[in-house]
């Protein structure tokens, strides 16, 4: 029975999951719109999200390069891969952070967050209504 209930809520878990990952990357970047150098980071949601639901039965777990390396049990999921931005106009200091851009992928993801949660809101209202005895 848990296992079906799990199945029926991993897709949008992941969602979650990714979608918050990313907004943190995002948050990164605006803090840090000013720092000499630092590198604007983002992920591409579809490739992670495709990954994710693939990877060892649907869960995003931690990659670790050696022993006890992120060892940490019931961790929310990570991203695979952050990749970096190509600016479209250099500065001089070297920071690749461009604020328009980065504010309308952080304000995106927010929606697309909330969207997610209330998909799964509902979902988790609909799996209550079918197991309530009338």
């Amino acid at each position: 029975m848990t296992d079906r209930l799990e199945e029926a809520l991993n897709h949008h878990r992941q969602a979650l999951s990714l979608r918050h990952e990313r907004q943190k990357i995002l948050a990164a970047n605006i803090a840090n719109a000013d720092t000499p150098g630092f590198k604007a980071r983002d992920i591409d949601f579809r490739t992670e999200f495709a990954a994710a639901l693939g990877r060892r039965g649907g869960r995003l777990e931690l990659a670790a390069t050696a022993p006890g390396h992120l060892a940490r049990r019931g961790a929310p999921a990570a991203v695979g891969e952050v990749l970096y931005r190509v600016p479209d106009q250099a500065s001089l200091d070297g920071n690749t952070v461009d604020m328009d851009r980065e504010r309308s992928a952080f304000a995106d993801n927010s929606v697309r967050y909330q969207a997610a949660l209330t998909l799964l809101n509902q979902r988790i209202q609909g799996l209550k209504g079918a197991m309530a005895p009338e």
